[in-house]
C-alpha cells in the first residue's frame, strides 16, 4: 500500500477505535493490528497514537465546520438559518457518527477544552456575524445578538448530541422541532411542525 494510501487507512481505523473505545483505551498495538502493520508504521507517520489522534479530531473538526458555516449564506432569514444549521449538524452525525463520538466525548492532549467546544465558538462567530443586521434592525444590541447566537448554536449542538444515539425521529423531523421551539418559542409551538427550506420528513 503507498504511503499516502496507507496513511488514510490508519487515520481511518483509528477513527473508528477511539470511538468505539475513547482514546485511552485504544491501543496502538490494536490500531497496528487492525491495519495489518506493525507499530513503527504507526510511529513513522504521527508519532504516536496522540499524533494520530489528533490529526483524527482536527479533519472532523474541520469537516464539522465546513458542513455548518457552509450552510450559512450571508444573506439567510434568520429561520432558515436555523433550519439549515440544524440539518447540517444532524447529516454530519448521520454520515460521520464516529467523528462525532470523537469530537463530544474526547479533549486533544494538550487541549484544556474538547474539540466540539472549539468548534462551536467558531460556529457562533458566524452566526452571530449573519444575525448583526437582524437583530440591529429590531433595536436589539451587539451584546444581545452575541448571546443569542451562542443560545441558538447551544440549542443545535445539544440536539446533535442527543440525536447521536436516538436517531429517532429522522433528521428532518427533529429539525423541525428544533426550528419550531427556535422560532415560535414555548408559547407558540406548532403542533405538526414543517421545514419551509428542505426536504419533507421521510
Amino acid at each position: 500500500m503507498a504511503g499516502p494510501e496507507r496513511r488514510r487507512q490508519l487515520i481511518d481505523i483509528g477513527r473508528q477505535l477511539f470511538a468505539a473505545k475513547g482514546v485511552d483505551a485504544a491501543t496502538i498495538e490494536e490500531i497496528a493490528s487492525t491495519a495489518g502493520v506493525t507499530k513503527p508504521v504507526i510511529y513513522e507517520h504521527f508519532g504516536s497514537k496522540e499524533g494520530l489522534y489528533r490529526i483524527v479530531v482536527e479533519e472532523e473538526s474541520e469537516l464539522l465546520v465546513r458542513a455548518i458555516t457552509g450552510s450559512l449564506p450571508d444573506d439567510a432569514k434568520p429561520r432558515v438559518l436555523v433550519e439549515r444549521a440544524a440539518m447540517a449538524l444532524l447529516t454530519y452525525v448521520e454520515e460521520r457518527s464516529d467523528g462525532f463520538r470523537i469530537l463530544v466525548r474526547d479533549a486533544p492532549p494538550g487541549q484544556g477544552a474538547g474539540a466540539l467546544s472549539s468548534i462551536l465558538s467558531r460556529i457562533t462567530a458566524r452566526v452571530e456575524h449573519i444575525l448583526a443586521d437582524e437583530f440591529a434592525a429590531r433595536g436589539f444590541s451587539a451584546g444581545d445578538g452575541a448571546m443569542y447566537a451562542q443560545m441558538l448554536v447551544g440549542m443545535v449542538a445539544m440536539t446533535g448530541q442527543w440525536w447521536l444515539d436516538a436517531r429517532s425521529p429522522d433528521k428532518q423531523t427533529v429539525a423541525a422541532h428544533l426550528v419550531n421551539l427556535a422560532w415560535n418559542g414555548l408559547t407558540g409551538l406548532q403542533k405538526e411542525p414543517r421545514l419551509v427550506d428542505g426536504p419533507e420528513p421521510s
